[in-house]
């Protein structure tokens, strides 16, 4: 269930499914998603579907992951997207497929024992240009803002001001925003006059919460 030709499938219905960002398939297609999840769960890694990793937190949908990293970097190069904030590290796999495709991110969880194991995994992985966090992300990442994107891996009831303030002129903020079962996935760009809005489609993610853990 790890093998080429199990990930090719993956890739095949990604494709299927309007992911056309050649340089998001490659990533998914070499990140071995297995090792991001309990052992218990490995044989079902190359499936496109969310699995639990503890701590009441899942690994998201490798669709969902395309999609949102699609949204952030389509029609940029990696000099544009020089500064990235991850608010949500999870297990890591977001990190790890987003990680090539950008210049630094600054990935933030809020639960300490996720955040040390990720921290590790990633490593082993060879994956570098990561600067890690224990904290708040509704509160972002001040001392490093402004960033030229913003990915969120958890869906508040309502886009955090913090995280608008913290968005660069041309940045783009991707995040699933609303209640269980209402969510959408927005994705927000800091023009030179002003924020637009747009929603790309429905999501579930599990909610955004304050504080640490």
């Amino acid at each position: 269930m790890t093998s080429a030709r199990t990930r090719e499938r993956l890739v095949k219905r990604l494709v299927e499914n309007g992911i056309s960002h050649q340089a998001i398939l490659d990533r998914i297609r070499t990140v071995p998603r297995h090792l991001f999840v309990d052992e218990a769960l490995q044989s079902r890694a190359y499936e496109d579907s969310a699995l639990p990793i503890g701590h009441g937190q899942t690994i998201s949908q490798p669709y969902i992951v395309a999609l949102m990293t699609q949204a952030l970097v389509n029609g940029k190069s990696v000099g544009d997207l020089g500064k990235v904030l991850e608010v949500g590290t999870g297990c890591g796999y977001q990190t790890a497929v987003l990680a090539t495709l950008v210049g630094t991110i600054f990935t933030i969880e809020r639960i300490r024992d996720l955040s040390r194991t990720t921290r590790n995994r990633l490593s082993e992985l060879g994956v570098h240009n990561i600067r890690y966090r224990h904290g708040d992300g509704m509160q972002g990442w001040p001392g490093q803002a402004p960033f030229d994107g913003i990915l969120v891996a958890a869906a508040p009831s309502g886009i955090p001001q913090a995280l608008l303030d913290q968005l660069a002129v041309g940045g783009r903020l991707i995040i699933p925003v609303g209640p269980p079962g209402q969510q959408e996935l927005v994705r927000v760009t800091r023009g030179a006059t002003g924020l637009d809005h747009e929603t790309l489609c429905q999501v579930s993610f599990v909610p955004l919460l304050e504080g640490t853990g």
